[in-house]
């Protein structure tokens, strides 16, 4: 055990920086602290490639963080992986509404997954926030879809499902939708983790977080 850090912080900085020596890409200074969680999150210096920032992500992110927009997740694995104390200091919260009574009936009316209809039934609530998809390639798609009536469109849409069945086809789509600012990590690798790190990477950002 002698070999090994225990010092938490000191594990971080670490990390962070043989991350940093070894990225291929150039990008600007908030980006990559953004490039640099989902690294770290995924352990996997090979996902840089993947990963897509539009270019007025960050600025439309943390302009409505700093407004005290809420975040929207898809799952509540995505939700739970939110640093929900540094969001509430900006006036914000994290939401999942899967726990919604009205759900097993409409999703079976409507013939839709329950992401979907949870998104469906509340599509209100996605004007001006940050939605953060981790699990669900349908949930995705039915993001863009209501994204489509500037009523019900997000501020910034983290699109990262993970699967084999529709979460490549899913981010695709999203990464071609440029009038809508997004992160993503393209291709079939994704899940709730990197999600919730690419929210925590922006509120640490408008908190002032350095690590």
């Amino acid at each position: 055990m002698n070999n090994f850090l225990t010092d938490p912080a000191q594990i971080e900085r670490d990390s962070m920086s043989f991350i940093h020596q070894n990225l291929q890409r150039v990008w600007n200074a908030q980006e990559l602290k953004v490039v640099e969680r989902l690294i770290h999150t995924s352990g996997d210096l090979g996902l840089e490639p993947a990963i897509a920032i539009h270019e007025r992500a960050i600025e439309v992110g943390l302009h409505a963080l700093n407004q005290g927009a809420s975040v929207i997740t898809d799952v509540e694995m995505v939700r739970a992986g939110i640093a929900k104390k540094a969001l509430a200091e900006l006036g914000g919260s994290a939401e999942c509404f899967l726990g919604d009574p009205r759900i097993p009936q409409k999703a079976a009316e409507w013939g839709l997954t329950r992401t979907m209809t949870a998104l469906r039934l509340n599509k209100e609530r996605l004007r001006g926030a940050i939605v953060a998809v981790g699990n669900a390639p349908t949930a995705l798609i039915e993001v863009l879809e209501l994204a489509q009536d500037p009523e019900y469109r997000p501020a910034l849409i983290i699109g990262i499902p993970v699967g084999f069945v529709g979460a490549k086809e899913s981010k695709d789509l999203l990464w071609q939708k440029q009038e809508f600012p997004s992160i993503t990590v393209l291709g079939t690798r994704g899940g709730s983790p990197l999600a919730a790190t690419v929210v925590n990477a922006l509120i640490y950002l408008a908190v002032g977080r350095t690590l």
